[in-house]
C-alpha cells in the first residue's frame, strides 16, 4: 500500500467518524438547544468540509491527485499521513465517548 492510499484511507475513515458526530452533536441541539452542543457541531461540520476537501484532492483534483500519486516526497507523505492518522485516532476516542 502506497502512502497515498493510507491517507486515502484515513481521510475516509475521518470523513464517516465525522458526519457520525456531526449528526449527533446537531441531534442533541434541537433537543436541548445547548451552546456547547451548536459549537460542537460547527466544529464537526468545519472538520467534515476539510476532510471532504482532502479527499477531493487525493482522488478527483485534475492537477493535484495525479502529483499526489506520483511526485510527492516520501517524507512529505509520511508527515501528512502521520497528521491524518493521529486525527483518525483522537476522532475514533471522541466518538467513542461521545456514543457512550
Amino acid at each position: 500500500m502506497q502512502w497515498v492510499d493510507v491517507a486515502r484511507v484515513s481521510v475516509a475513515v475521518n470523513l464517516a467518524m465525522l458526519f457520525a458526530l456531526t449528526w449527533v452533536w446537531a441531534r442533541n441541539y434541537l433537543a436541548f438547544r445547548s451552546k456547547h452542543s451548536v459549537g460542537l457541531a460547527a466544529f464537526g461540520a468545519v472538520l467534515l468540509a476539510q476532510n471532504a476537501l482532502s479527499l477531493y484532492f487525493y482522488l478527483y483534483h485534475p492537477v493535484l491527485a495525479g502529483w499526489f500519486a506520483t511526485d510527492m516526497p516520501p517524507l512529505a507523505w509520511r508527515a501528512n499521513v502521520v497528521v491524518h492518522v493521529f486525527q483518525t485516532v483522537a476522532l475514533g476516542f471522541l466518538l467513542w465517548v461521545t456514543w457512550d
